[in-house]
């Protein structure tokens, strides 16, 4: 009898559970939403942003200028969390689109090229960048607020 009464309790409950998944996504003509974390070698962090906003954000700056992007974001925590937890910098880019966010830019290269010509500099500073680095994720993520109404 126990057997029978979990049994109805867990058919019961697990049912909403397989119905939740992955919020909706926009369609593909809306802004598409990606955070990028970083998580940084303890004493490194103010070495990875020197050379994030050296190496990196120019590029994103200009890849927002062309269209391709809507808008860059780069922030910290104000407060510390636990290790397993933390992340030093999070940067927030809005996407034209889903495709924009999702293909790579055939401008990329080029726009490398143009912004360090020094490219032996650039690819060691980007290593070193990328040397100091413990973590990295993507998420992309869906604004679900329902409109105001």
């Amino acid at each position: 009898m126990k057997n029978l009464i979990l049994a109805l309790l867990l058919a019961t409950f697990a049912r909403p559970l397989l119905a939740q998944g992955p919020p909706p996504q926009g369609t593909p003509d809306q802004p598409y939403v990606v955070e990028y974390y970083y998580k940084v070698q303890w004493g490194h962090q103010q070495e990875f942003l020197q050379l994030f906003l050296k190496n990196h954000y120019p590029l994103l700056k200009k890849i927002v200028e062309s269209g391709r992007m809507l808008s860059v974001k780069i922030e910290t925590p104000a407060n510390h969390m636990t290790e397993d937890a933390r992340w030093d910098y999070r940067v927030t880019i809005r996407f034209k689109n889903s495709t924009a966010a999702t293909t790579a830019n055939p401008e990329e290269e080029r726009l490398i090229k143009q912004l360090w010509p020094d490219q032996d500099a650039y690819k060691r500073e980007e290593q070193r960048r990328f040397e100091i680095l413990l973590a990295h994720w993507d998420l992309p993520v869906t604004d679900i607020t329902p409109p105001k109404g």
